[in-house]
């Protein structure tokens, strides 16, 4: 078993066949796209982070190529050592190169070279450097003037030779694309630029949009935009900057990958890390009360992750917590899967309230508070009665973990003129249902796993015991 998720594997002649989100159908919508407007645009396909746009865009890249198109991958992250994003640009043109164009890649590559040119030291530097502390103040400021004069005429001489550099670059890149073309346009994949340098990034983008907006070629950036424009207002030390309207300028058309079925990804995810292999061990089965595990455990996972604006990455990190957690636990021990999956989920995304639980800051009435809090989101009337019982289930436990061997003490009391008990609490979920948390927790009262505190999971959770399976 994994810790983490290895990369999936994508088939040369079924890039999608291990898509577990059924996401190939986007894929040919975007193929429609680039095809019905070959001429040449950027692309963004703009998703959060964690969403899984790098596994997509390798597996449409690997489709794209199937279907006749070239094609390159380009992490920027993976790139962002290189100073000149134009160096690792044609890099990866040259790919393309054949004996056949083999010249025309040269050409364009020397006249990239030239384009690429900066102008020398700044104009007052290099003026101050050349006079200061060997020439009397009036005698510097003739010549500086003079040396300005000579400096800016060079400076625009400098800029008609490389405006003249950049369209000759175009004009020889244009013809190496087309000596490539095949009828298809050319697809550059740009991933991970929202994650690189910052600077590297919108040197990217100005580069894409100034040498590179030639016919033929399709960039696809894929991005979170957010993210992309937090780097962009730092490049201009401006949080005042409107990052939507720059990046505008850049990105012509902009895709989201719709949000996949909850259930469709944390199933694969519960066989992928094999659970059933714990909770239907033979030595579990041979008792009633772990007999259905599996099943609470993929029931609270629907009921947590439904309307949590969870990323696939995330979902895999708390599976992946979880199923280690698992390990610490005998064969036929307690595991409780609503609270080991609940802490698991705290863990990774609410870790305030996870800590608060586990340094007992929380006195029962603001456990309650964070926990509807929590789960508010989720609640509904199909989910009212799952959520009870975790409500009742994290109640029960973290009152046993701040009062070692009091229990239920605090949480109801036997009224001798009634001759029941009587709740000292109320229900957070629902005020109209303190009877059915008073009945689940005068279950647990009489249960063996209702003696259970907290600490015993959060142990588990915090890899404080020993591994055993």
């Amino acid at each position: 078993m994994n810790i983490k998720h290895p990369d999936l594997e994508i088939p040369a002649t079924n890039p999608f066949a291990n898509c577990k989100l059924e996401r190939e159908k986007y894929a040919d919508i975007l193929t429609n796209i680039v095809n019905s407007y070959s001429n040449g645009f950027v692309l963004a396909i703009n998703n959060k982070w964690g969403t899984g746009k790098t596994t997509f865009v390798k597996m449409w890249q690997q489709k794209l190529i199937n279907e006749g198109h070239k094609s390159i991958y380009f992490n920027a992250w993976e790139n962002d050592f290189e100073n000149n994003p134009l160096t690792a640009i044609m890099g990866e043109l040259k790919s393309l190169t054949k004996s056949a164009n083999n010249q025309k890649f040269k050409s364009t590559l020397k006249k990239a070279a030239i384009m690429s040119k900066h102008i020398g030291p700044a104009i007052v530097q290099s003026i101050a450097d050349k006079y200061v502390d060997t020439k009397t103040i009036k005698e510097a400021i003739t010549e500086i003037t003079k040396g300005l004069t000579d400096i800016f005429e060079n400076e625009v001489n400098d800029y008609v030779d490389r405006k003249n550099s950049i369209n000759e670059f175009k004009t020889s890149l244009a013809d190496f694309i087309v000596d490539a073309y095949n009828g298809k346009p050319f697809i550059f994949i740009i991933d991970e630029l929202d994650r690189c340098r910052p600077n590297y990034a919108v040197s990217i983008l100005e580069q894409i949009k100034h040498f590179f907006s030639v016919p033929n070629i399709i960039f696809v950036l894929s991005i979170d935009k957010n993210q992309l424009g937090s780097a962009v207002k730092g490049v201009y030390g401006s949080d005042s900057l409107n990052s939507e309207e720059y990046l505008r300028k850049f990105i012509d058309l902009e895709y989201s990958i719709p949000e996949p079925n909850k259930d469709l990804f944390y199933k694969y995810l519960f066989e992928h890390f094999k659970f059933k292999d714990f909770f239907d061990s033979p030595e579990r089965k041979q008792l009633r009360e772990l007999q259905n595990d599996s099943n609470y455990f993929l029931k609270v996972t629907d009921l947590i992750f439904t309307n949590k604006n969870l990323t696939l990455r995330q979902q895999e990190k708390i599976f992946s917590l979880a199923r280690i957690s698992l390990r610490s636990f005998n064969s036929n021990s307690y595991v409780i899967p609503e609270i080991l999956l609940f802490l698991s989920y705290l863990k990774i995304d609410r870790r305030s309230f996870f800590d608060d639980l586990k340094f007992k800051k929380l006195n029962i009435h603001e456990l309650q508070e964070n926990f509807l809090k929590t789960v508010i989101s989720n609640k509904t009337e199909k989910t009212e009665n799952a959520l009870i019982l975790l409500e009742a289930h994290l109640i029960n436990f973290y009152n046993n973990y701040l009062h070692l061997n009091y229990y239920q003490n605090n949480l109801f009391k036997f009224n001798e003129e009634t001759g029941s008990n009587e709740l000292l609490i109320n229900c957070v979920i629902c005020k109209d249902k303190n009877n059915s948390l008073l009945r689940i927790l005068e279950n647990l009262s009489n249960s063996r796993e209702g003696g259970l505190d907290l600490g015993y999971f959060i142990n588990r959770i915090d890899l404080m015991k020993e591994l055993t399976i």
